[in-house]
């Protein structure tokens, strides 16, 4: 049943778009299908070049404000240069990869995309794989070009600064995932994008903002993790024990906060639930 909606003067009809159909948990067909493993092959890429970029970026800030080599602890591309690199580099690389793979570059897109039913289980494992594969890649290239700057700047690693509990960087940790999932989500909605025909949105720009928002206020905590795959590459190569002590939190983080994202858009903006109520009632 249609209902026109008005909007800015214009009226849009309620079927003026269609969602997708669910995608199945498995589907045999899609493994046979070179489209597939091109997409695990952008994913690697794509996330390799995320993290040598962003990489090189900190431990270049890092260097250029160390008291023994500079006196002006001013110097540098300081917190917001480092924000803007995170969020410029997803901008770019989801512009990039978004018609071959969807452009995820981070596990926990791909998992809350995967609750959503928007990618099937093989898909979502082997972009995981290929996700992390391609990080420690990343920081592998960053290690072996500056080996002396990259064991003495942290090489990037994630690690919980000193002054804040766990607590205080596990809700880092799922707060700035689900600015970044539901994003994600919201910028790629049919629904939205049929409503809202008449703003054009590049979907990659909003997400790469709000890569760039949450590395603003999260940076001082916890380095700002909200990508499992770019916390895990940086503690793999740099291989000192407080990366891997805080391992745990960029991964659980990032998970809770990818779930309770793809909960919220699917269920409640979307009315998934009152949807499913309503078709269990009809058929009862």
């Amino acid at each position: 049943m249609g209902k026109d909606v008005e909007v800015g003067g214009h009226e849009y009809g309620a079927k003026d778009y269609q969602d997708p159909p669910p995608a199945d948990l498995f589907d045999a067909e899609e493994l046979t299908k070179w489209s597939f493993y091109r997409a695990i092959i952008a994913e690697f890429i794509a996330t390799l070049l995320f993290l040598y970029i962003t990489v090189l970026t900190v431990i270049g800030y890092k260097s250029q404000t160390d008291p023994a080599h500079s006196a002006d602890q001013c110097g540098g591309v300081g917190i917001l240069g480092i924000a803007w690199a995170f969020g410029g580099m997803i901008f770019v690389l989801v512009y990039c990869t978004a018609g071959i793979s969807g452009g995820h570059i981070n596990p926990a897109v791909t998992f809350g995309l995967f609750l959503a039913r928007k990618v099937t289980l093989p898909r979502a494992f082997m972009y995981i794989v290929a996700q992390c594969l391609g990080a420690v890649c990343g920081c592998g290239l960053v290690k072996a070009f500056q080996k002396t700057y990259y064991n003495t700047y942290g090489g990037g690693a994630n690690e919980l600064a000193d002054g804040y509990s766990k607590g205080t960087g596990l809700g880092a940790e799922i707060v700035g995932t689900f600015v970044l999932v539901y994003t994600v989500f919201s910028a790629t909605d049919p629904k939205r994008n049929a409503r809202d025909s008449h703003v054009p949105v590049l979907a990659p720009l909003p997400i790469g903002f709000a890569v760039f928002m949450v590395h603003l206020a999260t940076i001082p905590i916890t380095g700002t993790g909200i990508n499992p795959a770019r916390s895990f590459g940086a503690a793999v190569m740099y291989g000192k024990d407080k990366a891997w002590d805080d391992q745990w939190l960029f991964w659980v983080g990032p998970m809770i906060g990818a779930a309770i994202a793809a909960f919220y858009h699917q269920y409640v903006l979307r009315a998934g639930a009152v949807k499913a109520l309503g078709s269990f009632r009809s058929n009862a």
